[in-house]
């Protein structure tokens, strides 16, 4: 006879472990909310990667892709990164537009996720937005 609990009893606690992980109330994604925009280094990464992989057709290895990244960019000027830096900017800018017009949604009552079924034009919309502190006329 073993001393331990009982098999009954270590089903429940399989459970009581699942449970643990999980959070009580967790809030699922919104797939229609902008993503974040890439930093400097990822706009770099991503031709980098082309380049990389031209170079060395038979590489399946991600970290060395990384690595060989990783050493090139510290080993870059300020000046040489400044192409990928302006990306990144025009990318951030285009996202915080796509936020403010997501957000727009959001405090409008309407549901994101339905699409574009509102009465007004988007332009009616950005215009609303422009004038802080105003209230509609009607």
């Amino acid at each position: 006879m073993t001393r331990g609990r009982p098999k009954a009893d270590s089903s429940s606690t399989d459970a009581r472990l699942k449970a643990r992980g999980r959070k009580a109330g967790k809030k699922e994604k919104d797939p229609n909310k902008p993503k974040r925009p890439p930093s400097a280094f990822f706009v770099f990464l991503d031709e980098f990667r082309k380049q990389f992989n031209e170079a060395n057709p038979g590489n399946k290895s991600v970290a060395a892709v990384g690595k060989a990244a990783g050493n090139k960019w510290k080993s870059m000027s300020d000046a040489e990164k400044a192409p990928y830096v302006t990306k990144a900017e025009d990318k951030k800018s285009e996202y915080t537009k796509n936020m403010r017009t997501y957000n727009m949604k959001l405090a409008g009552g309407s549901n994101p996720s339905e699409g574009d079924d509102s009465d007004k034009s988007k332009s009616e919309v950005e215009e609303e937005g422009s004038g802080e502190g105003e209230e509609d006329e009607e």
